[in-house]
């Protein structure tokens, strides 16, 4: 495959069964590749294995004195060198191709699959094992998709010379055959500890890893109570546990290699000694000596292959297992789709309904859903989203009476969009930020007023530069500045607030926000509730809070504690009324008694 067909248009759908099958898989995939590559490393090697003959021919016509020998004898020595050098570029360039493709199918996989689950992939794997995953398992299952044609070529070429050597020293060439079998099998005893150590070294990079982003991303909040010094010293003795892991591995790994060089030098030195004495008694002439030597010097090259390509499998199964469990992970509620679904616009109108809760968001509502527990309301919000982080047992929710697990997944995306409460903003322009798939009813400058992001838009125009930093701040186009990775130069309310605006310029029929004020004050949170009530007027609206501000210009506010509609009505209402909700609310403990509280989806 060519890498100007990269990315693939399909990755396909892999075999997740095991490590061993998802690498036969990605190799099904590449057979054409591997088989390019096979031919130019056989073509490389059969010709690096041809040199000792003709060094051996070139030696014996000067001890014999032909002028003519010597001549031909050194022009095929160049015809077969520019074999080489081809056949070594090309099939240099082929490995490198199949590295690159099978990397870049499974990085495509994991991010679809990432895609997929969104939020619910944290849940079920650490984020520090998906980094790992995509970045040095990637990497090691690339490497021996690379490795498997030089060692087919490697094979082929030791199998060649052995049965060249039969026919030519039979003697010299059975001690070969017996040979060679012992030489590659000797360090099969050392493979499996070096796979442990390599796992023990892969799963504390991920513990690093994982410690790291956590680290980084919490960066301010550690600021702010002075805990840099501790972490520090937490990512240093997990850095260090790493390098003491790489050690103990790559120690072994030395051994290994250490003995793949011993052995077979020995072997060497025992061959040219015993051949050294038929030279001398007569029994084969010096050019047969040279030539001798010279191909049981060369069965070194591919022993060495042999070596890397235990290295590569050793690493690339366990990389591979890890790659299969998470591109395995699966929606609970998955199903496979019924024919004849309908599109976004046939079913996203209707009123949107969760089972499990027992709520029911009234189509074109601004519903506010108080739930008193963040966690409970996160995943009440995920779930209205059919990401279904409650597992199987959880009822997928219905819009407009279909099962949001029953159409694909791309389709109830579109109808229903989540925002949680930590969103994430992608580093690049702000006007990046806001091109995503929309309705185009919205703008960006619209969805950026009802968001309140006035003072982040004059923070972000200072930070331009170019002829325009000596404007004034509100004459530049904030649209072109750069926000950092994760929109770490901002504050948490200034995140907050961008992240509403993306999710309003989406402009979906249905939109979930969780706490989507909780980062901004009182002033500004009641604008952000009056512009999210006027630019969302006619469309289905969902917003987990417990802020007065928002609960007070809902039309309708549901009370879900322990993850089940209780009440419903207007805020005031349930004030006066619902003890539950007062308390809740008010963040007062109320131990009045309460006379009109009302049975678990008595009014939802």
């Amino acid at each position: 495959m060519s890498l100007r067909n990269l990315p693939h248009a399909d990755p396909g759908v892999p075999d997740t069964r095991s490590g061993f099958r998802f690498l036969l898989w990605l190799g099904r995939n590449q057979v054409r590749g591997q088989v390019l590559a096979m031919f130019w490393f056989t073509l490389y090697t059969g010709a690096l294995a041809g040199v000792p003959a003709l060094v051996g021919l070139g030696v014996q016509a000067a001890v014999d004195g032909s002028g003519s020998r010597i001549v031909v004898a050194g022009c095929l020595t160049l015809a077969l060198g520019a074999v080489i050098a081809v056949s070594d570029s090309l099939g240099h360039w082929a490995a490198v191709t199949n590295w690159i493709t099978a990397a870049t199918r499974v990085q495509q996989l994991l991010a679809r699959k990432a895609a997929e689950l969104g939020s619910v992939l944290t849940r079920r794997v650490a984020a520090g094992e998906v980094v790992a995953v995509s970045t040095g398992d990637v990497e090691k299952i690339g490497w021996f998709v690379e490795a498997l044609a030089r060692f087919a070529a490697a094979v082929l070429a030791c199998v060649g010379l052995v049965v060249a050597l039969l026919v030519f020293q039979p003697v010299l060439g059975l001690a070969v055959a017996v040979a060679l079998p012992v030489l590659t099998l000797a360090v099969l005893p050392l493979l499996p500890p070096a796979q442990r150590r390599a796992d023990d070294q892969r799963e504390k990079a991920g513990r690093a890893t994982e410690l790291a982003a956590d680290t980084v991303a919490g960066l301010r909040v550690l600021r702010g109570i002075g805990g840099e010094d501790l972490f520090l010293r937490r990512y240093r003795d997990a850095s260090q546990e790493v390098r003491a892991a790489a050690v103990r591995s790559a120690r072994m790994w030395s051994l290994i290699a250490a003995i793949q060089v011993a052995l077979p030098g020995l072997f060497l030195v025992g061959v040219v000694w015993y051949g050294v004495r038929l030279a001398s008694d007569g029994r084969i002439s010096v050019g047969d000596l040279v030539t001798a030597y010279g191909c049981i010097a060369y069965l070194l090259l591919p022993l060495r292959m042999f070596e890397e390509i235990a290295m590569a499998w050793t690493f690339s199964r366990t990389s591979a297992t890890r790659a299969a469990r998470v591109l395995s992970l699966r929606r609970d509620t998955e199903v496979d789709v019924a024919d004849g679904v309908p599109e976004v616009e046939a079913f996203a109108g209707g009123d949107l309904v969760d089972p499990t809760s027992g709520l029911t968001v009234p189509a074109g509502s601004f519903t506010a859903v108080v739930c008193g527990d963040p966690d409970t309301a996160g995943r009440l919000a995920d779930r209205l989203g059919g990401h279904s982080p409650d597992g199987a047992g959880a009822a997928s929710p219905l819009l407009g009476g279909v099962a949001l697990d029953r159409v694909p997944l791309e389709t109830a995306r579109t109808a229903v969009l989540v925002q949680d409460k930590d969103p994430v903003l992608l580093s690049g322009t702000l006007r990046d930020l806001l091109d995503v798939p929309s309705s185009g009813a919205v703008t960006p400058q619209a969805a950026l007023a009802a968001a309140e992001c006035a003072d982040v838009l004059s923070v972000l125009a200072r930070t331009l530069p170019g002829p325009d930093a000596g404007a004034a701040a509100g004459e530049r186009d904030a649209m072109g500045a750069r926000l950092t990775e994760r929109g770490r130069s901002l504050s948490g309310g200034q995140r907050q607030r961008l992240a509403l605006a993306r999710s309003l310029v989406v402009d979906p029929p249905v939109l979930v926000l969780d706490e989507p004020t909780s980062a901004v004050d009182a002033h500004t949170e009641a604008r952000i509730a009056r512009g999210l009530r006027t630019l969302r007027e006619g469309r289905t609206t969902v917003v987990f809070t417990s802020s007065p501000l928002l609960l007070g210009l809902a039309e309708r506010v549901v009370f879900v504690p322990e993850g089940e509609v209780v009440a419903a009505g207007r805020h005031q209402d349930l004030l006066r009324t619902h003890r539950g909700y007062r308390s809740v609310v008010t963040r007062v403990e109320d131990t009045a008694s309460d006379d009109h509280t009302r049975s678990p989806r008595e009014t939802a």
